[in-house]
């Protein structure tokens, strides 16, 4: 441990697995959130967008969920993707005249070419580990994330 001038231990940056944790995070995030800005698609569009893709009819309720954001600014990240051409509302067809969000023809193409994206990203800084390593790192992730009840996906 280093020491203080008061004499008082502190233990080095480097010794805590959170800043480890951190500066990786952030290098796989960023690269990521580059090559999305490539494409004119942020992270919590591509967010919402993967979210629309597995839940086909999401109402908005579900997308404020699903970011972690306020309904403000996920109204903002719905009005993007529909000037983009990427989602719409649509009625739910229950006879309440309910609304949902759902993807374009142009969303429903975009999304597995942006999976593509995530792979790659995943492969560019996880490929050299093993599957064994890999799953390892995933396992310890989600105990993590079960232990501490994390549920808010990030988005920026």
């Amino acid at each position: 441990m280093a020491a203080r001038s008061s004499g008082t231990p502190v233990s080095p940056l480097e010794a805590h697995l959170g800043f480890w944790l951190r500066f990786v995070s952030n290098h796989v995030s960023a690269r990521f959130q580059r090559q999305l800005e490539q494409r004119d698609i942020s992270i919590s569009e591509w967010v919402a967008l993967r979210t629309l893709w597995a839940q086909p009819e999401t109402r908005h309720a579900g997308l404020v969920r699903a970011l972690g954001m306020t309904k403000g600014a996920t109204s903002k990240v719905v009005s993007r993707l529909e000037h983009k051409g990427l989602a719409q509302r649509a009625s739910t067809g229950n006879g309440t005249g309910g609304q949902a969000l759902v993807l374009t023809a142009a969303g429903r193409a975009l999304v597995p070419r942006l999976a593509r994206v995530a792979d790659a990203n995943d492969a560019h800084f996880f490929g050299h580990l093993s599957a064994k390593q890999r799953q390892s790192l995933m396992d310890a992730m989600q105990a993590l994330v079960k232990h501490h009840r994390l549920q808010q996906v990030p988005t920026t």
